[in-house]
């Protein structure tokens, strides 16, 4: 047993020291002061452990909204697992997962919670009810004690065989996280501002640990959701503002051809590819206030970085690269045979340190592919230069990314399949200026596009739909039978 180490005294410390600093915003309305968000969290706490063990996952289906956070705290605080389910996906799909881990209980807002309800038995509370603000009046109790080997965080990354894998994320992983993001990316104080544009359930919710930590107000803009010129007002209105945003989303704001909100100070991208040409513009138009991450659900945005002052190098090599290994992280490039690849030498990139989760929930066999030897294996490939910077050359689990959002083709492959007029079906990426990349999907079958839309629209998220179909009479394949993936690639360039 360690010393006891819950991610909650992150949130007790800036009570303690700002307990009466804006804490919690909708839009410019300050929804709390760090004692309430504190208070609010215990009591919260002592609602959930009047009915579940220390280590019940509970989940939550939200779009962005403020309960979010005293939500992931008060579980925390309750010795509980906080399950967050990408608002995006298909109810089946948040079914599958509330069943994966066993969820006791989900938390959801009103439109996910009537989508969710028909397909899952778990317990459902909905945002904004009586039921929800009943919880309010127990009486709060300290933090519960729990080993910082502890399970606090169940992250659901896409499943590379349609079904998502649960990247267990410890209260140890959570700290590293957090400390190596205040030490690499960005050094916020309690006169800041984390504007939450970016999904919570993922993208952006992981940077709340470290923003809390420092005393930076939580923004989550009155929408719910990412619009550009409502993300620029908020960042004039909030005081040293930083967001995390998709490389789709940093074009958004470009394209508003308004210039940077004198209080924006940190925009940090990642999640997808950025092409030098597209960041270029930006630095152009909003300054030197970008940073790059380079993680995965597994090792919580915590690999490389491409640092501030990267940015201002004026090489683009650097710019075409995804930064140096994170503190605390160590980073390899291995080459076919397991040794390490020399600079310039292109192989699989895989990393250890304390940030790297302990496992995938209930899938042993997964487990031991991803972290075998003792690093984690990240399936992308790259190589190091003399400097230490990495390059991503390939992604060799030929994932998708789309606006920010991973998007496995096996999955979507699997659901055009179950079509009886469709014979074979191949997905592959195709570079896009406004999202990164699209989904194309190759089609052998008698069928139309309009159906095969209706098909999916039944069966998985809309994210993941095919931007484009294109209908041939049959797939490059190799002599095993392969469906070459490369020549799809080269016909769509």
């Amino acid at each position: 047993m360690g010393s006891a180490v819950n991610v909650f005294t992150m949130l007790d410390q800036a009570a303690t020291r700002y307990p009466d600093g804006g804490a919690l915003y909708r839009g410019e309305t300050r929804v709390a002061t760090w004692r309430e968000l504190r208070d609010r969290a215990l009591r919260l706490a002592a609602s959930i452990r009047g009915a579940a063990e220390p280590g019940t996952r509970i989940a939550v289906a939200s779009e962005n909204r403020t309960e979010i956070v005293e939500l992931m705290f008060g579980i925390w605080a309750a010795g509980c697992v906080f399950v967050p389910l990408n608002f995006k996906l298909h109810p089946r799909e948040m079914a599958e997962i509330l069943e994966d881990c066993a969820a006791a209980t989900v938390f959801a807002s009103p439109k996910i919670g009537a989508e969710l309800a028909p397909h899952t038995d778990v317990h459902l509370e909905i945002l904004d009810t009586a039921a929800y603000r009943d919880r309010f009046e127990a009486a709060p109790q300290p933090p519960a004690d729990v080993d910082p080997a502890a399970l606090a965080w169940l992250f659901y990354t896409s499943g590379t065989t349609g079904r998502s894998k649960g990247a267990m994320l410890s209260h140890r992983n959570l700290t590293a996280m957090t400390v190596a993001h205040l030490a690499d990316i960005d050094d916020p104080d309690h006169g800041c501002a984390l504007v939450h544009a970016a999904p919570m359930s993922h993208g952006s919710g992981l940077y709340i640990p470290a923003y809390v930590l420092r005393g930076a107000r939580q923004v989550v803009p009155a929408s719910g959701a990412f619009d550009a010129d409502e993300f620029l007002d908020l960042c004039a209105a909030h005081p040293g503002s930083a967001a995390f945003l998709a490389p789709t989303m940093v074009q958004r704001l470009v394209d508003t051809g308004r210039g940077a909100p004198a209080n924006l100070r940190t925009i940090v991208y990642g999640g997808g590819p950025m092409y030098v040409e597209s960041l270029k513009q930006a630095m152009a138009a909003f300054g030197p206030i970008f940073a790059q991450i380079y993680g995965q659900g597994e090792s919580p945005m915590t690999i490389t970085g491409l640092r501030r002052d990267d940015h201002q190098s004026g090489d683009d090599a650097v710019l075409g690269s995804v930064g140096a290994a994170r503190s605390g992280v160590e980073v390899a490039v291995l080459a076919e045979d397991g040794t390490r690849a020399a600079p310039h030498e292109i192989g699989e990139i895989v990393c250890r340190g304390d940030v790297v989760m302990a496992g995938y929930w209930n899938n042993p066999a997964a487990t031991a592919e991803a972290l075998a030897g003792g690093w984690l294996h990240t399936g992308d490939l790259g190589s190091f230069d003399d400097r230490g910077y990495l390059t991503l050359r390939d992604r060799s689990k030929d994932v998708v990314i789309s606006g920010g959002s991973n998007i496995y083709p096996r999955e979507v492959e699997e659901v055009l399949l179950e079509h009886p007029a469709v014979r074979e079906a191949c997905i592959v990426g195709a570079p896009d200026p406004e999202w990164g990349e699209v989904v194309v999907a190759f089609i052998v079958g008698e069928v139309d596009q309009t159906t095969l839309d209706a098909h999916l629209l039944e069966r998985i998220a809309r994210f993941k739909r095919p931007k484009r179909y294109l209908f041939v009479d049959d797939l490059p394949k190799n002599s095993y039978g392969k469906v070459l993936k490369r020549e799809l690639r080269a016909q769509l360039a």
